[in-house]
């Protein structure tokens, strides 16, 4: 396991809803890094129907002293909105904090340990 840096900020950033139970996925994941890494900086951020949206999430964890952020784009297709919509977000975000170094990881859903993990899952009751 590696060490987290606590000045290194995740944001777990999905689309939003306004159902506020849509939301526990989500927000089990950032407990899940927070237990796995004490001190982690994480945060959720939503496109729309929810808060906060991207840019506060990334505000939020700069103040906090964070000075990088990896984007987590969790969606399990790659639609409009992973392929369009949050390269641009994270474009306006980069010339906002020219100093600050933000990667945008590739959609969880393209992530070849969570297909197979969904593929395990599925063949549970087979």
């Amino acid at each position: 396991m590696t060490t987290y840096n606590p000045q290194k900020g995740i944001v777990l950033f999905a689309h939003g809803s306004r159902d506020p139970l849509w939301h526990k996925p989500m927000e089990a994941v950032a407990r899940q890094i927070a237990f796995a890494q004490p001190g982690a900086a994480v945060a959720c951020a939503y496109l729309e129907l929810s808060t906060p949206d991207l840019p506060t999430a990334v505000a939020t964890l700069v103040h906090q002293g964070v000075n990088c952020i990896t984007i987590v784009p969790m969606f399990l297709g790659v639609g409009k909105h992973a392929r369009e919509d949050l390269p641009v977000l994270a474009r306006d975000l980069q010339q906002q904090y020219p100093d600050l170094p933000i990667t945008l990881q590739p959609a969880v859903g393209e992530n070849l340990r969570l297909i197979a993990l969904l593929a395990d899952i599925a063949l549970d009751g087979v």
